[in-house]
């Protein structure tokens, strides 16, 4: 197992920056979500992790050593990527065996590690199968049995489970998470989905343009936010932004926006100014006196989800707007609506004129 420091590193193609000055650091056993948008280099990050990209500047350490400039091979790290990597010609036995290949290890000790490999991902059943004839799902656990029979030190996954349908994903990501702690192989798992990086990493590192936005548990991320970019980004739904402006009335803070009005009592730390308003949508309910209500809006659709619905409301400022209701709750189309903060609720307040909004204050009601 490894502990990998990434130290200020930067990747250019050209004048286009894929990292810029990226620092972080992935424990021993640990499993990190890289997490972000399409292009904000967390494959770049990945493939310089591996050997398969050398940093334009900046370093790549495994246990304090560096291993820069070190080709892959020397770096005892496995791959899975979206697409499986099979080779169609074999069987999954010899898929998985053919990692092994210039090992320098008797056949015995292939045969044997082979087993292991697919009794692990549950594929022993499979390996006489060629690619062709195995689902989506198992292909990815063969080619999950490929990675793992090295015993490698680091594990790195790019979207492994982009390509499946959501009935698969949901199963493979916990026998993906169930099996790294088996192993206690460092892993890194790459996704711009949110929901896979919130149910499977130890840690989430959201990226942003090249640059490590935020780093923290799952916990950490959702509920304390740095910056509007990764409040907006993780949270499904996601969390509720309004633009407005903090005034100040006899000595109280109050945040305004069109169709909205929402007091911040005596909070020394936030300014008068332009901000960004932040709110969850379980910190939002509907008012029953929608005149009274801190945020006018008008019902734009109602999602139903089983165990809670999601209202859905554009506010006068254009914006949409998210809350939650009680199961089978159900408004019209075009309805008005008045929304009121819930007690206890956290309220973010970013940064408008910054890049990237960052965090000025966090309040409690």
């Amino acid at each position: 197992m490894a502990a990998i420091t990434v130290d200020h590193v930067a990747k250019t193609f050209g004048p286009h920056r894929a990292i810029d000055d990226l620092s972080l650091i992935v424990a021993d056993g640990e499993l990190l979500v890289l997490l972000g948008p399409s292009g904000c280099g967390k494959t770049t990050t990945m493939n310089c992790i591996a050997g398969l990209e050398m940093p334009s500047a900046g370093r790549i350490l495994f246990d304090g050593a560096d291993v820069t400039g070190m080709p892959p091979h020397q770096r005892n790290v496995a791959m899975v990527f979206q697409a499986s990597t099979l080779y169609p010609h074999l069987t999954a036995r010899n898929n998985i065996a053919m990692s092994l290949r210039f090992a320098g290890i008797s056949r015995s000790d292939v045969r044997a590690r082979v087993a292991e490999a697919a009794a692990t991902v549950d594929v022993t059943a499979l390996l006489d199968k060629y690619p062709a004839q195995l689902s989506g799902g198992e292909r990815q656990r063969v080619a999950t049995a490929k990675a793992i029979v090295r015993h490698p030190s680091v594990f790195l996954l790019d979207e492994p489970l982009a390509s499946l349908d959501a009935a698969l994903r949901l199963g493979l990501r916990a026998e993906l998470v169930n099996l790294q702690k088996r192993l206690g192989t460092t892993m890194i798992f790459v996704t711009h989905d949110q929901t896979e990086a919130m149910t499977m990493g130890d840690r989430i590192a959201i990226m942003r343009s090249g640059r490590l936005e935020q780093i923290g548990t799952p916990d950490e991320i959702y509920a304390r936010p740095e910056t509007g970019f990764v409040a907006a980004f993780v949270g499904s739904p996601p969390m509720n932004l309004i633009q407005g402006v903090v005034i100040d009335e006899a000595g109280q803070r109050v945040f305004t926006a069109a169709g909205a009005r929402i007091p911040l009592g005596a909070v020394d730390k936030v300014s008068s100014g332009q901000v960004v308003l932040g709110v969850r949508p379980e910190h939002l309910t509907v008012a029953d006196i929608p005149e009274t209500a801190a945020i006018s809006a008008k019902v734009f659709a109602v999602e139903h989800l089983g165990r809670e619905s999601i209202l859905i409301a554009d506010g006068a400022d254009g914006g949409r707007l998210r809350a939650m209701l009680a199961p089978g709750a159900s408004r019209r189309v075009g309805e008005p609506v008045g929304l009121v903060v819930r007690d206890g609720a956290t309220l973010h307040l970013f940064d408008d004129g910054a890049p990237g909004q960052p965090l000025i204050a966090r309040l409690q009601t």
